[in-house]
């Protein structure tokens, strides 16, 4: 239990990890922040969990590259209709995000943070099975941002 406690300490782009995602709290919060006084709270909190599917989204493809890419690959070698499915699919998403810059630049910061902070427990030589290692880096991410909205909401900043 001791060694858990001083994991932070020994791998320190964990602290940088809930640093990021408290910073992308605050970033999520700022268009919210004008929804809010004009009545559309419901509309607020949709954003919101966009957000925090987003960022899951994003822990899991960088946690898990090995094994997404190997289902996927594998999928696409099924069929012709399967590949271009996929094809198109990445494609037109990739084309959303960089249409969408800011969306992109989160993306690019909390994917490398996330890679880093793996990085930095392999180094410690913290190797916990990929879905474990997935739920652990999500529940960082989404507590992060959950303190960074709060911030933004009690009126406090960075």
């Amino acid at each position: 239990m001791f060694r858990l406690l001083l994991l932070p300490l020994r791998a320190p782009m964990l602290l940088v990890l809930v640093a990021i995602a408290v910073y992308e709290g605050l970033q999520w919060s700022q268009p919210l922040q004008g929804a809010v006084p004009s009545g559309m709270a419901q509309l607020s909190s949709l954003f919101w969990s966009l957000d925090c599917l987003h960022a899951l989204l994003v822990v899991v493809v960088c946690t898990m590259p090995d094994l997404l890419l190997q289902r996927v690959s594998s999928l696409m070698a099924a069929s012709r209709v399967m590949s271009l499915v996929i094809s198109l699919l990445i494609v037109t998403v990739g084309g959303l995000y960089l249409l969408h810059l800011k969306v992109l630049t989160n993306v690019l910061i909390l994917g490398t943070t996330v890679l880093l902070a793996r990085l930095d427990l392999a180094r410690v030589r913290v190797a916990p099975p990929p879905l474990l290692m997935a739920a652990v880096l999500g529940v960082l991410v989404l507590a992060g941002a959950g303190v960074g909205r709060w911030l933004a909401s009690s009126g406090g900043s960075l």
